[in-house]
């Protein structure tokens, strides 16, 4: 059987590897403590859970619009207004089986073959095998040690063929956070290169220095350019549910509405009455959730700190620490090297039971990723783990 060349170039993601590689070893009993999970360890909201319980009683699991329910789209332009002053009617709003078949869709109504896609580093693994999927062509901008592009930067890797900018603030997996002022800057170049930005926002909940700044919100004309990208499964605890969105200018969402409803029709009809449900009831538990992240960063960051060879800066938003590890590079373990994040995070997993993300998989192998979506002992115990892995380390 001859498969495509298309798919069979696409990359699985080396995250959910990791994950599930954990996973499999907690199964066999083993005392694994992960690191590498993209999701919040707490339960979705039970006003949420109760609303889905309901939805399902009266029966209502028919089909919905492809582009979702008016009553949901409603409730995240009302959102989007009451936040950041963005209006958008119901119609420029499509929803979707999550925040990666949003950025599916996009990619898809506006790539055609060879249009260039500019993604900072380190970017989220799962970009570059988007633009693919639609005959893109990823160009990655390499930032300094601040880990977030300047204007200058992405200004420099401008060719005639480039078509759009991703753009993730909060970050996946660094949790920077852009500031007004760089994003007036960069929103400045995007304009005057009539590229369009892909704003990926599913982290804007969880800022915890300052505040979340959506760039579309900056001006009438940033924002025509701008397809912000969001979802409910970081804010609300909601991976599973799989409901994500796109706000974007009309004649962009209504071709990729088109799309959606020729590839798999609309999302899951209970899950989008719980999103009702998560975007106008109580927000008590997002407070809850975003303290306890907080306390979690710090503490997290603190403990790799105080080992010598590593180092990290303090994450402004999201779920994610970026270890430096170019400091232990070139030793061994118990005969093992450690040249590369891949070989660091086999090695820790082998032999301490602690699962990590190799920075490779996001274009930075001098780092590897850690998520602060865990217990508090869980990470202190990780952490303990991985001081011991790098005193060991010849």
């Amino acid at each position: 059987m001859v498969l495509s060349k298309k798919a069979l170039g696409i990359a699985p993601s080396m995250t959910l590897s990791i994950d599930a590689m954990a996973k499999k070893l907690k199964q066999e009993g083993r005392d694994v403590v992960g690191f590498g999970a993209g999701e919040p360890d707490f339960d979705t909201p039970e006003n949420i859970r109760n609303a889905a319980k309901k939805a399902l009683d009266m029966g209502l699991t028919r089909y919905t619009p492809a582009a979702g329910m008016p009553e949901l789209r409603s409730a995240i332009a009302q959102r989007l207004y009451d936040k950041y002053g963005l209006s958008y009617e119901p119609d420029d709003i499509v929803v979707s089986n999550g925040g990666k078949h949003s950025l599916f869709n996009v990619f898809a109504a506006i790539l055609n073959p060879g249009d260039e896609v500019l993604i900072p580093v380190p970017y989220w693994v799962t970009y570059p095998e988007l633009v693919r999927m639609s005959d893109g062509v990823p160009v990655f901008v390499q930032t300094g040690p601040s880990l977030k592009a300047t204007a200058d930067d992405i200004r420099r890797a401008l060719t005639s063929k480039t078509k759009a900018l991703i753009l993730n603030t909060p970050s996946n997996p660094c949790g920077t956070v852009y500031t007004r002022r760089e994003l007036e800057e960069i929103a400045e170049v995007a304009l005057e290169a009539d590229i369009i930005v892909v704003s990926d926002e599913i982290y804007d909940e969880l800022v915890y220095d300052g505040e979340h700044v959506s760039i579309a919100s900056l001006s009438p004309a940033i924002k025509e350019n701008t397809i912000v990208v969001n979802g409910l499964s970081k804010t609300y605890a909601m991976t599973g549910w799989r409901i994500g969105y796109t706000a974007s200018n009309r004649q962009v969402a209504k071709v990729m509405a088109a799309y959606q409803s020729q590839a798999t029709s609309n999302p899951n009809s209970i899950a989008q009455y719980a999103g009702i449900e998560a975007l106008r009831g109580p927000q008590d538990s997002v407070a809850q959730m975003k303290q306890a992240f907080d306390r979690r960063r710090k503490l997290l960051c603190k403990l790799i700190n105080d080992i010598d060879g590593l180092s990290c800066e303090m994450p402004g938003g999201a779920f994610y620490v970026m270890m430096n590890i170019s400091g232990i590079k070139g030793k061994t373990y118990d005969g093992m090297p450690i040249n590369t994040s891949l070989e660091f995070a086999e090695a820790l997993l082998k032999h301490t039971l602690t699962a990590v993300v190799p920075g490779a998989a996001f274009g930075a192998d001098d780092y590897v990723r850690l998520s602060y979506a865990i217990k508090d002992e869980n990470i202190v115990k990780g952490l303990e783990r991985i001081k011991q892995f790098v005193r060991a380390l010849k």
